[in-house]
């Protein structure tokens, strides 16, 4: 019975310190440039559309669906060899593991690693 009760507060002192996930921001394109020489926000907006995903995180595979679109939306302003580049390098660099600005799930306390995101979170993320 004690144990019941001890599990019954530890999992209602979970709901109610319920994380706040950071408000939004981007760096563009990370440690990448943003364009080119002559055109250097060319794919500036793929970057931030990939941040806003960042930020957020949740599953492996959605972080999959958000580095393959960053990679679809390089290659459509004309930059193929550029955006597979990127996917390689936001693939190796991009992970949760590391404690790094731009890391999966950034907007998040350090550590949050892959998982699905809760009504809850989902709420805040829409909310700001």
């Amino acid at each position: 019975m004690r144990f019941i009760l001890t599990f019954s507060l530890l999992l209602l002192s979970l709901t109610i310190n319920a994380e706040e996930i950071k408000p939004f921001t981007s760096d563009g394109c990370s440690s990448f440039p943003d364009g080119t020489f002559t055109q250097q926000e060319l794919w500036l907006n793929c970057c931030t559309a990939h941040d806003y995903a960042y930020w957020q995180g949740g599953t492996y595979d959605e972080r999959l669906i958000a580095d393959k679109a960053l990679q679809q939306c390089v290659a459509k302003v004309g930059q193929p060899e550029i955006a597979a580049l990127m996917l390689a390098g936001v693939r190796v660099g991009g992970t949760p593991l590391f404690p790094t600005t731009f890391r999966w799930g950034y907007g998040w306390s350090y550590p949050r690693w892959y998982q699905t995101l809760t009504a809850e979170e989902k709420n805040q993320i829409e909310s700001q």
